[in-house]
This record gives structure tokens, sequence and C-alpha cells, in this order.
């Protein structure tokens, strides 16, 4: 590999635009490391979107004693909270008391465990009710008298994403999707690597290479930089299925399945259910993973055991599937492999670190902890900051994170429905939830309906695709449709097909 003329020279190249290669651009960039990310899809095209999407501490890795890092994400739980109010927010969980399964008791008392590993501003502790009285109880069985209520989080999982890469960016950090790093080699004290776009390739030489691949991590230093790691990685296959909305109240179910694994039921997107997840080992394509009819005859059978009126797989209205990088333990159950993350981090030369593992509600504390590695090894040791800043559109009351945007979001939306009266108040109440104190770029000099360009699709105009394209790399409709918002599940057959041909035509 030469070295043209025009090669892009940083401190820092991550490969990889999951959340936790954007979180650690985000970091790098803002202790005034310079960033180049590569991701070779759109950002979250993967596994960073195909989560439960939850910010929780994991109720259930106490069981496998996973103590530790169930104190770990029960902290961040609240940190992500106060960031990023307008795509996080809380959620009261009901877990149905089975006779057959632990005695209550024992729920009751792992429960006070989980509420009292980590301190809690925001959030509700549990408590055992009476499902017969219970709202909650109702689209339940009769069988189901006596439950559990606990608190986690909500997060729009690839949102969390793209805004991370918008802060990298906005402090200085080059992102580059749909870029995939062809070759690495060490160069002396540097690394020379090739990255190919549609467009033609670009070489970039960097002091340090972030392996932040997910499921490819592996893959990636096998192939494009011949080094095999003895880090066997261990992939879970999680599906997903929305279907109709199933209930009318705002509480989410989790039920644990006869066979040991957990499955959520949580209100989506309004008028819809979500449903999953599967815990599967996968040794398929990891650039081709779907549901499977078996995946979908699971999770309607257990909604079955629960709820008085079952979900069948007729009515299943979109799904989706991801693949979960865990480091292989001696787990023999999928559901059981630790979802902690480990580093390996090559100091032979040229710093490579690479990241295995890992779940979404402890990205910001795994970028926080590689990025204190390579800057230390860099020579520009800078402390952490992201506990105290928020992610963009995230200060609604201020600056720094607060209780405020978590507690008076509903406000908030009030507030620009006010500012932004000539246009739909649905609309406007759905672009505080996606952009936050950004709707303010989204709707700068635009005074009217009019203003807006054209309605591509009912609540869809084309100031919103112009801003996405702009600020938020989205280059296809399925990037707006399915990542940059869930527009596709409300929006009538054909949008897609009709919003991809105007966005090639405005090209």
């Amino acid at each position: 590999m030469n070295s043209p003329r025009n090669t892009i020279e940083c401190d820092l190249l991550i490969i990889g635009g999951g959340i936790n290669g954007a979180g650690i651009a985000r970091d790098a960039a803002g202790r005034g490391l310079s960033v180049v990310l590569c991701e070779k899809d759109d950002l979250a095209a993967h596994t960073s979107s195909a989560s439960t999407k939850l910010i929780h501490g994991g109720l259930r890795y106490l069981e496998h004693y996973e103590f530790g890092l169930v104190r770990k994400a029960l902290i961040e739980r609240e940190v992500l909270l106060r960031a990023a109010p307008h795509i996080m927010w809380p959620l009261r969980f009901v877990m149905p008391h089975d006779r057959g399964q632990r005695p209550a008791w024992m729920i009751r008392a792992g429960l006070f465990l989980y509420d009292s590993l980590a301190r809690r501003e925001l959030l509700p502790g549990s408590r055992s009710v009476d499902l017969h009285r219970h709202p909650a109880g109702a689209p339940l069985k009769p069988e189901f008298s006596r439950g559990f209520v606990y608190s986690d989080g909500w997060v729009d999982d690839a949102r969390l994403v793209v805004l991370n890469a918008v802060d990298a960016e906005q402090r200085g950090a080059t992102v580059l999707p749909r870029t995939r790093c062809a070759a690495a080699r060490r160069e002396g004290d540097h690394w020379l690597a090739r990255l190919e776009q549609p467009s033609g390739e670009i070489t970039v030489r960097a002091r340090a290479l972030v392996n932040a691949a997910g499921p490819w991590a592996a893959q990636f230093l096998a192939s494009a930089m011949q080094r095999p790691s003895d880090k066997v990685l261990r992939l879970i296959k999680g599906s997903h299925i929305v279907v109709p909305r199933m209930f009318d109240h705002p509480y989410a179910y989790i039920f644990q399945h006869p066979d040991g694994r957990i499955v959520f039921t949580i209100p989506y997107e309004q008028d819809f259910t979500l449903v999953g997840t599967t815990d599967l080992d996968y040794r398929g394509d990891i650039n081709a993973v779907r549901i499977s009819d078996e995946e979908i005859a699971y999770l309607c059978e257990l909604s079955g055991y629960y709820f008085r009126k079952p979900i069948v797989p007729s009515d299943v209205v979109w799904s989706y599937s991801g693949v979960r990088p865990l480091v292989e333990d001696e787990s023999a159950s999928a559901s059981a492999v630790t979802r902690d993350y480990r580093f390996e981090f090559d100091t032979d030369g040229a710093p490579l670190l690479s990241v295995f593992g890992g779940k979404i509600t402890t990205f910001r504390k795994l970028s926080e902890e590689a990025v204190d590695m390579l800057a230390a090894r860099l020579g520009r040791p800078a402390a952490g900051w992201t506990a105290d800043a928020c992610l963009p559109g995230g200060d609604l009351y201020g600056a720094a994170p607060s209780k405020r945007g978590v507690l008076e979001f509903d406000s908030f939306v009030k507030a620009m429905q006010r500012k932004y009266e000539w246009l739909p108040a649905p609309v406007v109440a759905r672009y505080a939830r996606a952009y936050g104190t950004r709707i303010g770029l989204l709707l700068a000099g635009r005074m009217s309906v009019e203003d807006m360009g054209e309605e591509i699709a009912p609540g869809l105009y084309a100031a919103e695709v112009e801003y996405l394209r702009r600020h938020e790399w989205a280059r296809t409709a399925a990037d707006i449709l399915w990542r940059r918002s869930k527009l596709g599940l409300h929006l009538p057959r054909g949008t897609e097909a009709r919003l991809e041909e105007w966005m090639q035509a405005k090209a």
C-alpha cells in the first residue's frame, strides 16, 4: 500500500459505526484527539439498531452473579437518561408471578437488590402488585394474580448511535459511513489503512487503530490485517417482532419462558407492541441476519402463555434481527453468556485496541475506558468528560444534564408546539422526541407549512429529509424510514419506493 499525497492524518482511526465505535469517536474527539470513523454500511445498520431498545441494569444477569456488570449498567442508566431525555425515557415493567417458577420471596429479594445496587434519583423502586386490580393485569390470563413492578429505561437505539456520531463530528471528527476498511498495516509508529468508498479510495495514516467492528471484529483482524485474535466471539442472534398494539396502558412486561429465556413485551411507536428477544447461537452469514419462522412461533407461543388474547404469526407487521458479539465463556445457554465487554490492547508498535462484547447501556463507560487507554498511550492524556455532557438535542433545560429533561419532557413538547403552532401538533411532538433542541436547526428560517417543502408522505416533509441528509448522513429511504425514524411502520405501503425515487431525483 503506497501513501498517496491526499492521505488523511489522524490520531485515531476507528473501524465500526455501531454504538461502541460512535461512542469512542465522540469521547476521543472531545478530548482533543483527531479522529476518523469509518463504517462499511450506514451508521447503526446492524447490531446497534437491532436491540430490545432498553437502557437497563439487566435484572436477569443477577441470577448469573454478574453484580459488577449490573451495578455499572444501573449507574449508567441514570447518566444516559439525563444526557438524552429526548430519545430515552423511564419505563415501568411488570413481571407476572408464575407459580411454576421462582418463589415470590426470591423475586422480591432480587428486585430489592436491583433497586439497591446503585443510587436512583429518577426512577421509582420496585413493588408487589395485585394484577386483578392493576391496569397491567387486564390483558393477562386470570391465573396471574400477583406480580412485581420495577423501573428501567427505553432508548431509540439507532438515534443514539447517530447522535454520538453527530457530537463527534461537531468536535472535529471525520465520520465516513459506507466506507470499508479494506486493509490496514503498521508502518513504523503509525497505521496505514486503505478505505474503500463507492466513489473511490481513501488512505488514512493514524497513530492508533480501534477495531470496534462488532460481529465483524474477529473477521476484520483476520482478513484486513492478517492478525487473528485469540478471543473467541460467541455470536448470539436476537430477533424481535412488532405487532399492532396489544394493550392500552403504558407498562411493559417481562416474561420468563420455562426454558429460562426472557422476553419483553413493550409499548412501541404509539400504535404497536414490540416483542423480543430470542437469544440463539448464530453461525450463519452475519451480513444477512433474518428472523426465522421458528423464532416467530416461539415469541407468539410465549405471548399465548401469558396473555388472554395471544398473538399469531399473521399479526406480525415488522420484524428485525441482529447478532450480538459476546465474549465466549463456559455458559451452555446463549442467554447466560456475559454481556460485559473486553478489550484487547496490542501495543507492540502503533497501538491497536480491539473491543469485544458489551451492551448498549454501558457504551459510554466502555468508550471512556477505551479512550483513557489510548490517550495515555498517545501521550495526550485528558480527563473524561461525557458523564457531564448532553448528547446533541438533549440540552432541553440548559447545557448540563439534569433531571428536568427527564421529568419535564412533556412541558418541552408543549413549548415547542406553541412555538411552532403553524405545524401539526403531532409532527412537532415527533420532532421533539427525535431531535430535542435540534428542532431549531431543522426548522430554522421556516414560518409556515409551505416553507417545509413537499409533503412526500403524510407527516414527512422535504425539510426533514434534507435535514437528515445534511446533518445525519442519511442516503437512502431505508436510512430515514427505519433507522433515523420508524416512520416506515406508520406510512402507507410503497412509501419507501416513492421516497427513494424522490431522493434520487434530488441527489
